[in-house]
């Protein structure tokens, strides 16, 4: 009985750390960048000169 509810329990515990972590990656991939939105090349739009 004893090694039974050891079981029981590890495996509760398992589950719970699985959902924790999964519950945990899926708000680290929902967080935006905290970089700034700057193009890495950029072209002049204006006229050229006479």
């Amino acid at each position: 009985m004893r090694r039974t509810l050891a079981a029981a329990v590890t495996v509760i515990a398992a589950a719970a750390l699985a959902v924790a972590t999964s519950y945990g990656a899926v708000a680290l991939l929902n967080t935006p960048p905290e970089q700034p939105n700057t193009p890495l090349v950029s072209y002049d739009t204006a006229p050229p000169a006479r």
